[in-house]
Protein backbone atom coordinates (compact mmCIF):
# COMPACT_ATOMS: atom_id res chain seq x y z
CA UNK A 1 0.00 0.00 0.00
CA UNK A 2 3.01 2.24 0.54
CA UNK A 3 4.17 2.42 -3.07
CA UNK A 4 0.17 3.89 -3.89
CA UNK A 5 -0.54 6.21 -0.77
CA UNK A 6 0.53 7.47 1.61
CA UNK A 7 1.18 5.92 4.76
CA UNK A 8 2.40 5.78 8.21
CA UNK A 9 4.23 3.28 10.27
CA UNK A 10 2.90 1.47 13.72
CA UNK A 11 6.80 0.78 15.13
CA UNK A 12 7.51 -2.43 16.49
CA UNK A 13 8.95 -3.66 20.13
CA UNK A 14 11.52 -6.71 21.24
CA UNK A 15 10.39 -9.51 18.79
CA UNK A 16 8.63 -12.74 20.31
CA UNK A 17 9.61 -15.55 18.40
CA UNK A 18 6.73 -18.37 17.28
CA UNK A 19 8.12 -21.81 17.55
CA UNK A 20 6.89 -24.63 15.04
CA UNK A 21 5.10 -27.76 15.79
CA UNK A 22 4.73 -28.41 12.28
CA UNK A 23 1.67 -30.24 10.77
CA UNK A 24 -0.05 -31.53 7.57
CA UNK A 25 -3.75 -30.07 8.00
CA UNK A 26 -4.53 -29.62 3.89
CA UNK A 27 -5.98 -33.13 4.01
CA UNK A 28 -8.63 -32.25 6.56
CA UNK A 29 -12.15 -32.77 5.42
CA UNK A 30 -13.99 -29.64 5.26
CA UNK A 31 -17.65 -30.47 6.07
CA UNK A 32 -20.06 -28.89 3.87
CA UNK A 33 -19.38 -30.68 0.97
CA UNK A 34 -16.22 -28.11 0.37
CA UNK A 35 -13.66 -30.39 -0.14
CA UNK A 36 -10.43 -30.66 1.70
CA UNK A 37 -8.39 -28.07 3.43
CA UNK A 38 -6.63 -27.61 0.41
CA UNK A 39 -9.24 -27.34 -2.13
CA UNK A 40 -10.65 -24.38 0.02
CA UNK A 41 -7.49 -22.78 -0.20
CA UNK A 42 -6.80 -23.37 -4.18
CA UNK A 43 -10.62 -22.12 -4.76
CA UNK A 44 -10.40 -18.68 -2.68
CA UNK A 45 -7.37 -16.96 -3.94
CA UNK A 46 -5.33 -17.55 -0.92
CA UNK A 47 -2.24 -15.11 -0.70
CA UNK A 48 -1.14 -16.53 2.70
CA UNK A 49 -2.34 -18.08 5.76
CA UNK A 50 -1.17 -19.45 9.23
CA UNK A 51 -2.42 -20.80 11.71
CA UNK A 52 -1.42 -21.21 15.36
CA UNK A 53 -1.92 -24.13 17.73
CA UNK A 54 -1.21 -22.95 21.60
CA UNK A 55 0.85 -20.62 20.46
CA UNK A 56 3.04 -22.92 18.23
CA UNK A 57 3.00 -21.95 14.39
CA UNK A 58 1.46 -25.85 13.06
CA UNK A 59 1.31 -24.41 9.33
CA UNK A 60 1.67 -21.58 7.36
CA UNK A 61 1.78 -20.85 3.03
CA UNK A 62 1.95 -18.20 0.79
CA UNK A 63 1.24 -17.49 -2.71
CA UNK A 64 4.17 -15.65 -4.75
CA UNK A 65 4.29 -12.70 -3.92
CA UNK A 66 3.73 -12.87 -0.64
CA UNK A 67 6.13 -13.95 2.07
CA UNK A 68 6.62 -14.19 5.72
CA UNK A 69 7.57 -10.54 5.45
CA UNK A 70 5.36 -9.09 3.50
CA UNK A 71 2.53 -6.77 4.91
CA UNK A 72 -1.12 -7.18 3.44
CA UNK A 73 -3.78 -4.71 3.92
CA UNK A 74 -5.96 -5.95 6.07
CA UNK A 75 -9.46 -3.92 4.97
CA UNK A 76 -11.70 -4.78 7.93
CA UNK A 77 -9.75 -6.25 10.03
CA UNK A 78 -8.10 -3.14 11.19
CA UNK A 79 -11.39 -2.63 12.54
CA UNK A 80 -10.29 -5.09 15.21
CA UNK A 81 -6.90 -3.91 16.15
CA UNK A 82 -8.75 -0.13 16.78
CA UNK A 83 -11.42 -1.92 18.81
CA UNK A 84 -8.71 -3.08 21.35
CA UNK A 85 -6.58 -0.17 21.46
CA UNK A 86 -10.42 1.53 22.12
CA UNK A 87 -10.32 -1.21 25.25
CA UNK A 88 -6.99 -0.43 26.44
CA UNK A 89 -7.86 2.71 26.83
CA UNK A 90 -10.80 2.71 28.62
CA UNK A 91 -9.26 0.63 31.15
CA UNK A 92 -7.29 3.31 31.42
CA UNK A 93 -9.80 5.92 32.17
CA UNK A 94 -8.82 7.75 29.37
CA UNK A 95 -12.06 6.97 27.64
CA UNK A 96 -15.34 6.29 29.09
CA UNK A 97 -17.60 4.16 27.05
CA UNK A 98 -21.11 5.98 28.44
CA UNK A 99 -19.91 9.20 27.34
CA UNK A 100 -21.06 10.76 24.06
CA UNK A 101 -19.18 10.92 21.47
CA UNK A 102 -19.00 14.61 21.23
CA UNK A 103 -17.22 15.07 24.59
CA UNK A 104 -13.94 13.85 22.92
CA UNK A 105 -14.54 15.34 19.49
CA UNK A 106 -16.93 18.33 19.74
CA UNK A 107 -16.58 18.96 15.95
CA UNK A 108 -19.22 16.14 15.63
CA UNK A 109 -21.85 17.68 17.80
CA UNK A 110 -23.44 19.24 14.74
CA UNK A 111 -23.36 15.56 12.88
CA UNK A 112 -25.61 12.49 12.89
CA UNK A 113 -23.24 11.40 15.41
CA UNK A 114 -25.19 14.22 18.01
CA UNK A 115 -26.15 12.21 21.27
CA UNK A 116 -24.26 9.00 20.50
CA UNK A 117 -22.14 7.33 23.31
CA UNK A 118 -18.91 5.84 22.87
CA UNK A 119 -20.57 2.45 23.33
CA UNK A 120 -22.71 2.91 20.47
CA UNK A 121 -20.51 3.57 18.16
CA UNK A 122 -17.66 0.67 19.38
CA UNK A 123 -20.82 -1.86 18.96
CA UNK A 124 -22.44 -0.36 15.92
CA UNK A 125 -25.77 0.73 17.00
CA UNK A 126 -25.81 4.49 16.02
CA UNK A 127 -28.50 5.90 14.27
CA UNK A 128 -25.99 7.21 11.82
CA UNK A 129 -27.25 6.86 7.76
CA UNK A 130 -24.62 5.16 6.16
CA UNK A 131 -24.84 2.18 3.24
CA UNK A 132 -21.99 -0.29 2.78
CA UNK A 133 -22.95 -1.35 -0.57
CA UNK A 134 -19.71 -1.42 -2.01
CA UNK A 135 -20.48 -1.71 -5.54
CA UNK A 136 -22.60 1.16 -5.36
CA UNK A 137 -20.61 4.23 -6.31
CA UNK A 138 -23.16 6.64 -4.50
CA UNK A 139 -22.93 4.91 -1.08
CA UNK A 140 -21.18 6.13 2.00
CA UNK A 141 -18.80 3.75 1.97
CA UNK A 142 -17.23 4.79 -1.34
CA UNK A 143 -17.16 8.59 -0.76
CA UNK A 144 -15.50 7.46 2.48
CA UNK A 145 -12.81 6.21 -0.29
CA UNK A 146 -12.29 9.24 -1.57
CA UNK A 147 -12.37 11.30 1.18
CA UNK A 148 -9.25 9.40 2.16
CA UNK A 149 -7.55 9.43 -1.23
CA UNK A 150 -8.31 5.79 -2.55
CA UNK A 151 -10.48 6.80 -5.12
CA UNK A 152 -10.65 9.79 -7.53
CA UNK A 153 -12.84 12.42 -5.78
CA UNK A 154 -16.19 13.94 -7.45
CA UNK A 155 -17.01 17.42 -7.35
CA UNK A 156 -18.25 18.74 -4.03
CA UNK A 157 -17.02 15.37 -2.28
CA UNK A 158 -15.04 15.75 1.24
CA UNK A 159 -11.76 16.41 0.91
CA UNK A 160 -10.91 14.48 4.15
CA UNK A 161 -11.96 11.70 6.36
CA UNK A 162 -12.63 14.23 9.15
CA UNK A 163 -14.80 16.31 6.89
CA UNK A 164 -16.49 13.11 5.87
CA UNK A 165 -17.72 12.03 9.34
CA UNK A 166 -19.17 15.58 10.13
CA UNK A 167 -21.41 15.48 7.06
CA UNK A 168 -22.95 12.30 7.95
CA UNK A 169 -26.64 12.33 9.29
CA UNK A 170 -28.60 10.46 11.35
CA UNK A 171 -31.49 8.85 10.23
CA UNK A 172 -32.89 6.38 13.57
CA UNK A 173 -32.44 6.54 17.38
CA UNK A 174 -29.16 5.71 18.48
CA UNK A 175 -28.35 2.43 20.28
CA UNK A 176 -30.84 0.54 18.71
CA UNK A 177 -30.44 -2.21 16.38
CA UNK A 178 -26.84 -3.50 14.99
CA UNK A 179 -25.62 -2.69 11.48
CA UNK A 180 -22.42 -2.66 9.66
CA UNK A 181 -20.77 0.51 9.08
CA UNK A 182 -17.23 1.23 8.57
CA UNK A 183 -17.69 5.04 9.77
CA UNK A 184 -18.35 4.00 13.38
CA UNK A 185 -14.42 2.69 13.52
CA UNK A 186 -13.75 5.79 11.26
CA UNK A 187 -15.49 7.79 14.45
CA UNK A 188 -13.77 5.65 17.00
CA UNK A 189 -9.97 6.31 15.54
CA UNK A 190 -10.97 10.21 15.73
CA UNK A 191 -11.76 9.57 19.38
CA UNK A 192 -8.69 8.18 19.96
CA UNK A 193 -6.49 10.97 18.66
CA UNK A 194 -8.85 13.72 20.77
CA UNK A 195 -8.82 12.12 23.96
CA UNK A 196 -4.69 11.01 24.19
CA UNK A 197 -3.39 14.14 21.90
CA UNK A 198 -1.32 11.83 19.93
CA UNK A 199 -2.01 10.97 16.24
CA UNK A 200 -2.80 7.20 15.66
CA UNK A 201 0.50 5.27 15.17
CA UNK A 202 1.43 6.21 18.39
CA UNK A 203 -1.02 4.92 20.21
CA UNK A 204 -1.59 2.15 17.90
CA UNK A 205 2.64 1.46 18.82
CA UNK A 206 2.47 2.33 22.25
CA UNK A 207 -0.60 0.26 23.32
CA UNK A 208 -0.18 -2.62 20.99
CA UNK A 209 2.01 -3.24 18.38
CA UNK A 210 5.22 -2.87 20.41
CA UNK A 211 4.29 -5.05 23.08
CA UNK A 212 2.55 -8.19 21.11
CA UNK A 213 5.89 -9.62 20.13
CA UNK A 214 5.28 -7.99 16.09
CA UNK A 215 8.54 -8.79 14.05
CA UNK A 216 7.48 -6.01 11.69
CA UNK A 217 6.39 -2.68 11.00
CA UNK A 218 2.26 -2.46 10.82
CA UNK A 219 1.03 1.11 8.50
CA UNK A 220 -1.60 2.85 7.78
CA UNK A 221 -2.67 4.88 5.02
CA UNK A 222 -3.21 8.63 5.39
CA UNK A 223 -5.26 11.49 3.76
CA UNK A 224 -4.46 14.84 3.20
CA UNK A 225 -4.25 15.76 6.75
CA UNK A 226 -2.68 12.71 7.23
CA UNK A 227 -5.70 10.80 9.61
CA UNK A 228 -5.30 7.11 9.25
CA UNK A 229 -7.76 5.16 7.06
CA UNK A 230 -8.68 3.47 10.63
CA UNK A 231 -11.92 0.78 9.66
CA UNK A 232 -9.52 -0.94 6.55
CA UNK A 233 -6.28 0.98 5.88
CA UNK A 234 -3.80 -1.11 8.23
CA UNK A 235 -1.34 -3.76 6.85
CA UNK A 236 0.44 -6.01 8.47
CA UNK A 237 2.41 -9.43 8.28
CA UNK A 238 0.57 -12.75 8.28
CA UNK A 239 2.58 -13.77 11.47
CA UNK A 240 2.11 -10.28 13.69
CA UNK A 241 -1.77 -10.42 12.82
CA UNK A 242 -1.62 -14.34 13.92
CA UNK A 243 0.61 -13.13 17.38
CA UNK A 244 -2.74 -10.49 17.71
CA UNK A 245 -5.02 -13.31 17.59
CA UNK A 246 -2.58 -15.30 20.05
CA UNK A 247 -3.03 -12.68 22.66
CA UNK A 248 -6.49 -12.57 22.52
CA UNK A 249 -6.81 -16.90 22.87
CA UNK A 250 -4.38 -16.14 26.19
CA UNK A 251 -6.94 -13.91 27.88
CA UNK A 252 -5.09 -10.59 26.95
CA UNK A 253 -1.83 -11.63 27.34
CA UNK A 254 0.76 -11.26 24.37
CA UNK A 255 3.75 -13.39 23.94
CA UNK A 256 5.95 -11.43 25.41
CA UNK A 257 4.29 -11.73 28.73
CA UNK A 258 2.72 -8.11 28.72
CA UNK A 259 -0.90 -7.72 30.03
CA UNK A 260 -2.35 -5.95 26.79
CA UNK A 261 -6.12 -5.75 27.97
CA UNK A 262 -8.14 -7.54 31.24
CA UNK A 263 -9.55 -11.15 31.33
CA UNK A 264 -12.28 -9.65 31.85
CA UNK A 265 -12.57 -7.21 28.64
CA UNK A 266 -11.52 -10.58 26.63
CA UNK A 267 -14.08 -12.39 28.10
CA UNK A 268 -17.47 -10.02 27.69
CA UNK A 269 -16.19 -9.94 24.08
CA UNK A 270 -16.77 -13.68 23.94
CA UNK A 271 -19.50 -14.05 26.15
CA UNK A 272 -22.00 -10.50 25.13
CA UNK A 273 -25.10 -10.03 26.42
CA UNK A 274 -28.56 -10.74 25.99
CA UNK A 275 -29.23 -6.96 24.39
CA UNK A 276 -26.32 -7.32 22.29
CA UNK A 277 -27.76 -10.84 21.09
CA UNK A 278 -30.87 -8.96 20.18
CA UNK A 279 -29.24 -6.21 19.03
CA UNK A 280 -27.52 -8.32 16.18
CA UNK A 281 -30.88 -10.78 15.54
CA UNK A 282 -33.18 -7.39 14.51
CA UNK A 283 -30.46 -5.64 12.38
CA UNK A 284 -30.12 -6.24 8.70
CA UNK A 285 -27.08 -9.52 9.27
CA UNK A 286 -28.88 -11.98 11.45
CA UNK A 287 -28.96 -14.62 9.07
CA UNK A 288 -24.88 -14.11 8.58
CA UNK A 289 -24.41 -15.10 12.50
CA UNK A 290 -27.78 -17.07 13.83
CA UNK A 291 -27.27 -16.14 17.54
CA UNK A 292 -24.40 -14.48 17.64
CA UNK A 293 -23.42 -10.91 18.47
CA UNK A 294 -21.26 -7.89 17.28
CA UNK A 295 -19.08 -6.22 20.34
CA UNK A 296 -15.81 -3.41 20.19
CA UNK A 297 -15.29 -3.80 16.59
CA UNK A 298 -15.46 -8.03 16.66
CA UNK A 299 -17.67 -10.72 14.98
CA UNK A 300 -19.03 -13.38 17.38
CA UNK A 301 -20.81 -16.54 16.43
CA UNK A 302 -23.18 -17.81 18.61
CA UNK A 303 -21.49 -20.25 21.60
CA UNK A 304 -18.78 -18.04 22.72
CA UNK A 305 -15.84 -19.53 22.51
CA UNK A 306 -14.72 -18.26 18.87
CA UNK A 307 -14.54 -14.56 17.41
CA UNK A 308 -14.07 -12.85 14.21
CA UNK A 309 -11.84 -10.32 12.77
CA UNK A 310 -13.52 -9.77 8.69
CA UNK A 311 -12.54 -7.62 5.95
CA UNK A 312 -13.39 -7.65 2.55
CA UNK A 313 -11.64 -9.17 -0.07
CA UNK A 314 -11.13 -12.32 2.09
CA UNK A 315 -9.52 -10.90 5.17
CA UNK A 316 -9.99 -13.01 8.29
CA UNK A 317 -8.76 -13.61 12.10
CA UNK A 318 -10.26 -16.56 13.39
CA UNK A 319 -9.33 -17.29 17.27
CA UNK A 320 -11.01 -20.28 18.74
CA UNK A 321 -10.33 -19.66 22.41
CA UNK A 322 -11.92 -23.08 23.55
CA UNK A 323 -9.45 -24.87 21.32
CA UNK A 324 -6.47 -22.54 21.65
CA UNK A 325 -6.16 -22.00 18.07
CA UNK A 326 -5.22 -18.92 15.49
CA UNK A 327 -6.31 -19.13 11.89
CA UNK A 328 -5.27 -16.04 9.80
CA UNK A 329 -6.30 -16.27 6.03
CA UNK A 330 -5.52 -13.43 3.71
CA UNK A 331 -6.57 -13.37 0.30
CA UNK A 332 -7.87 -11.41 -3.04
CA UNK A 333 -11.56 -12.25 -3.77
CA UNK A 334 -12.52 -10.65 -7.22
CA UNK A 335 -15.15 -8.82 -5.26
CA UNK A 336 -15.59 -7.44 -1.69
CA UNK A 337 -18.22 -9.76 -0.27
CA UNK A 338 -18.37 -13.69 -1.12
CA UNK A 339 -21.09 -15.57 0.39
CA UNK A 340 -19.99 -18.74 -0.25
CA UNK A 341 -16.11 -18.39 -0.49
CA UNK A 342 -16.76 -16.95 3.25
CA UNK A 343 -19.01 -19.84 4.20
CA UNK A 344 -15.93 -22.37 3.23
CA UNK A 345 -13.43 -20.44 4.77
CA UNK A 346 -15.39 -20.85 8.04
CA UNK A 347 -16.09 -24.02 7.80
CA UNK A 348 -12.61 -25.11 7.03
CA UNK A 349 -11.07 -22.94 10.15
CA UNK A 350 -13.56 -24.44 12.51
CA UNK A 351 -12.71 -28.05 11.25
CA UNK A 352 -9.20 -27.45 12.04
CA UNK A 353 -9.88 -26.21 15.10
CA UNK A 354 -11.48 -29.37 16.14
CA UNK A 355 -9.07 -31.59 14.33
CA UNK A 356 -6.06 -29.91 16.02
CA UNK A 357 -7.99 -30.02 19.51
CA UNK A 358 -8.68 -33.94 18.97
CA UNK A 359 -4.95 -34.42 18.51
Amino acid sequence: METLFPTAAVSTGPPAPLLTSPADLTSIVVPGGHGTVADVLASTETDAWVVLHRGRVVVEGYSLPMGPATRHLLMSVSKSLVGVLAGVLCERGVLDPAQPVTAYVPELADSGYAGATLRDVLDMRTGVHFSEEYLDPDAEVCLLDEAVGWAPARPGSPATLREFLARLTADRTHGGYFQYRSCETDVLGWVLEAATGQPFVEIATDVLWSRLGTEAEATITVDAEGTGMFDGGISATPRDLARFGQMLVQDGESLTGEQIVSRAWVDDLFAGNPDLVAAFAAGPYADLLPGGHYRNQFWVPAGGTVILCVGIHGQLVYVDRATGMVGVKLSSWPLPTEGERMEKTLAMFAAISENLDQR
